[in-house]
């Protein structure tokens, strides 16, 4: 630009700005994509894929909740069912089939003679015959185990009057086994009818000649509700086998006067069952000394005559 000559007016040239090139944003994208590799394109891709189909699957859902809704369901029945629902389901259905299968079976076995009582075994009798046994057991034959009561079965067996206890067991398939446990001879006292055969418990339990060596009870009541009785029974079991051995008579007036009377006609005073255990152990050290009375009544002070 020149300057102006004097008393001229300075005009300025207007600029002429450069005018916008509207292929520009075009140009761009394709740089950027010629930028952005196929690899990020690919990407890309993908991801407004899933944008998509999240979308798709978000207004589909949205489609049935509104369609539930106005059909008056409750969208919490709509929830898919869970594994864990779906194999509590399934154990569920195997407990079922289980106990119908135990069930079937028991009844299997209770109502049909599959199972049944052929065969009666029977121990520990000796005095007692087994064919005392079976028919106080009354058990039918073919009659199937688990309809056999087995505690009813002993009960009847131990009416007999030489067992003390019986016990009764189901052995399958097809045995019922009765273990007797009879009773033994403690003391014996003589009735006019006979010799009666009285048990630790002082039952009189049966009516026959006495084993050797028994020691004859005398006692006004003897049985089991006589508290004499009871005490002589009480020092007769609680002594020694090698005294017991030498007793001949136990004397039992009432409870606080028993006394012994040996097979060699010495005589021990017992007393009271107070202590009998200690009385027992002194009595078996002085019989080791020579006299005539023995006296473990107090057995602190025992004393041989």
């Amino acid at each position: 630009m020149t300057e102006p000559e004097d008393g001229a007016e300075a005009t300025a040239e207007p600029e002429v700005e450069p005018a916008e090139d509207e292929t520009a944003p075009a140009n761009d994208d394709a740089v950027a994509e010629e930028v952005e590799g196929p690899r990020r394109r690919a990407r890309r891709e993908r991801e407004a894929r899933r944008e998509a189909q999240t979308r798709a699957v978000a207004i589909e859902q949205a489609r049935r909740e509104a369609k539930r809704r106005a059909q008056g369901k409750s969208t919490e029945d709509a929830k898919p069912v869970g594994r864990g629902a779906v194999r509590g389901l399934r154990l569920m259905v195997w407990t079922v089939l289980l106990v119908v299968l135990f069930v079937g079976l028991g009844l299997l076995l209770y109502f049909t003679p599959i199972m049944a009582a052929r065969n009666v075994v029977i121990t520990g009798v000796g005095a007692v015959t087994q064919e005392e046994v079976i028919a106080a057991a009354a058990v039918k034959q073919g009659t199937p185990l688990l309809q056999v009561n087995t505690d009813e079965v002993a009960e009847r067996v131990a009416t007999i009057r030489r067992v003390a206890t019986a016990r009764v067991q189901r052995e399958y398939p097809s045995t019922l086994r009765i273990t007797v446990v009879e009773r033994v001879p403690v003391v014996v006292k003589d009735f006019p009818d006979g010799s009666h055969l009285f048990d630790r418990d002082g039952v009189d339990f049966a009516t026959a000649p006495p084993p050797p060596n028994l020691p004859y009870l005398e006692a006004d009541n003897p049985g089991p509700n006589d508290p004499s009785t009871m005490a002589a029974l009480e020092v007769m079991t609680a002594l020694r086998p090698e005294v017991a051995g030498q007793v001949a008579r136990v004397s039992a007036p009432s409870v606080a006067s028993v006394t012994l009377t040996l097979v060699d006609g010495r005589e021990v005073v017992w007393g009271t069952t107070d202590r009998t255990d200690e009385k027992a152990q002194k009595l078996a050290a002085l019989l080791t000394q020579p006299g005539h009375t023995y006296d473990v009544s107090s057995p602190d002070l025992p004393t041989v005559k």
